[in-house]
């Protein structure tokens, strides 16, 4: 298996809602080296099983390793490449505005058709924890056809607040972001069975998970559409648009089911919702209320 990850990278230090313009660059160092590791620790071929008394170390898990290629896509020298890793990317210079960053990235994904089985657009702060995850994909694909995306349950974790798991990605305030689009009452729910288990897929109006993973059949068919790298930032805004806005016109999207929200899932490393938007309050334990807290 062959998977090209691009993912697109800015960091300016200021103030604001996104991570990359946080005035400290360390977080942003952190979550993005994790992100990528993650990805070679789950897929990549450098596993093994420690032997003691042989002093030795054994292949492992090399029936479903893959050969991880990750392009991170930057602009100027608004970037952090000199304090990360340099075995785990290579970088792709660009000299794009750095909100339309996303259709760099695209364009690499593009560029690489034919030459690898998985093609996958994530945003720097994403964590693929799930060994299982492509397998998950293809078997998706066998149930819904190539017209289907399954589009991962975002989520964010905690150790001392009241809820231990956050799925962020919520139905909008506003569907009609998303309603010129799709149309989320065609095929509006699948149903397959894995391990005994019968799991839901569902078409929602917020197909956002801040990535997508495409095979090579529907990588073919988003890049010859006349909206790619068309760089519009109609859903939401240009970093929510690139993410989601042109697999959300070409393909029928759908996440796992709230019963089986885990199915499919990603992390999201820097944790904006749970203690900073979401504060719960005082003996309600699922009522919240949502707070902007200063930065």
């Amino acid at each position: 298996m062959r998977i090209l990850v691009a993912i697109p990278h800015f960091y300016r230090p200021s103030s604001g809602f996104y991570g990359s313009h946080r005035a400290d660059p360390q977080p942003r160092i952190e979550a993005l080296t994790q992100c990528m590791a993650s990805l070679h620790q789950q897929f990549g071929p450098r596993q093994g099983l420690l032997d003691p008394p042989r002093r030795c170390l054994y292949e492992t898990n090399h029936a479903n390793s893959a050969q991880i290629d990750i392009v991170l896509c930057t602009t100027g020298s608004d970037h952090l490449i000199p304090a990360l890793p340099g075995n785990l990317f290579r970088q792709h210079q660009t000299a794009a505005q750095p909100l339309l960053l996303g259709y760099e990235a695209h364009a690499v994904l593009r560029d690489g058709l034919g030459r690898y089985d998985w093609y996958c657009y994530m945003e720097d702060d994403i964590l693929v924890a799930d060994p299982a995850f492509f397998e998950k994909l293809a078997w998706f694909l066998s149930l819904a056809g190539e017209r289907a995306l399954l589009q991962p349950n975002r989520y964010e974790v905690s150790f001392d607040d009241r809820i231990h798991k956050l799925y962020i990605d919520a139905n909008l305030a506003k569907p009609e972001l998303s309603q010129p689009y799709q149309d989320i009452t065609k095929r509006p729910k699948i149903d397959g069975k894995v391990l005994n288990r019968r799991i839901a897929f569902q078409r929602v109006n917020n197909p956002h998970a801040g990535c997508f993973f495409l095979s090579e059949a529907q990588m073919r068919k988003f890049a010859s559409q006349d909206y790619f790298l068309d760089r519009s930032d109609a859903f939401a805004g240009p970093l929510e648009s690139a993410a989601t806005l042109g697999i959300m016109r070409c393909f029928e999207t759908y996440k796992p089911a709230r019963e089986n929200a885990a199915f499919l899932e990603i992390g999201h490393i820097h944790r904006r919702y749970i203690g900073r938007y979401v504060v719960f309050e005082e003996g309600a334990p699922w009522r919240f209320k949502v707070v902007k807290p200063a930065d």
